[in-house]
């Protein structure tokens, strides 16, 4: 399975990309304008949807990402009931009713398949992803190091070098105190 890099990767996000896209265009409309807090409420649901899947994804963490990813799901049910409000109200028809309903429903089915994924997963999220060491250190920062232990300070641990420069000036600093 390849690694999501980025939450447009994600297909809830995309299919809640383009749930909010037809509940857009469809609020345009003359009927359903004309109703603010209905229209409001439902643009205001289906962009949640998006927005909690990008947040939770970006925070970093599996856990955070899981709660984000419950709000979102609720963020969905919001919009089918919504929808039916719209549907009643007239503002919608059936043919639309339903494929915005079967969007949505996809949308929540997405959710609850990731989620269900997430808690078994491994995963514990990026900011716990650690930071590879060096393979080898350099051979001239080895023999440095064997001749004064006190470089191992100021050796990075990614590259296995000595940041000569922080030495040099830490010297400097030590000797103009004496």
């Amino acid at each position: 399975m390849a690694t999501i890099k980025q939450f447009e990767d994600l297909i809830c996000w995309q299919k809640a990309r383009e749930l909010t896209q037809h509940v857009y265009k469809v609020t345009r409309l003359q009927d359903f304008r004309a109703d603010c807090g209905l229209c409001d409420q439902i643009q205001r649901a289906s962009v949640s949807i998006m927005s909690n899947i990008a947040e939770g994804f970006e925070r970093g963490t599996k856990q955070e990402f899981l709660n984000y990813l419950f709000i979102a799901k609720g963020s969905a049910g919001e919009v089918r009931t919504q929808l039916y409000v719209a549907l009643d109200a007239g503002y919608l028809n059936s043919e639309t009713f339903k494929r915005l309903n079967y969007l949505v429903r996809q949308c929540s089915i997405l959710i609850a398949g990731l989620i269900k994924s997430l808690k078994v997963s491994e995963f514990k999220g990026s900011q716990y992803k650690k930071v590879p060491k060096p393979k080898t250190m350099s051979l001239v920062s080895q023999l440095a190091i064997e001749a004064n232990p006190e470089l191992r300070n100021y050796c990075n641990e990614i590259t296995g070098q000595i940041n000569w420069g922080s030495y040099h000036e830490d010297q400097r600093k030590k000797n103009l105190k004496l």
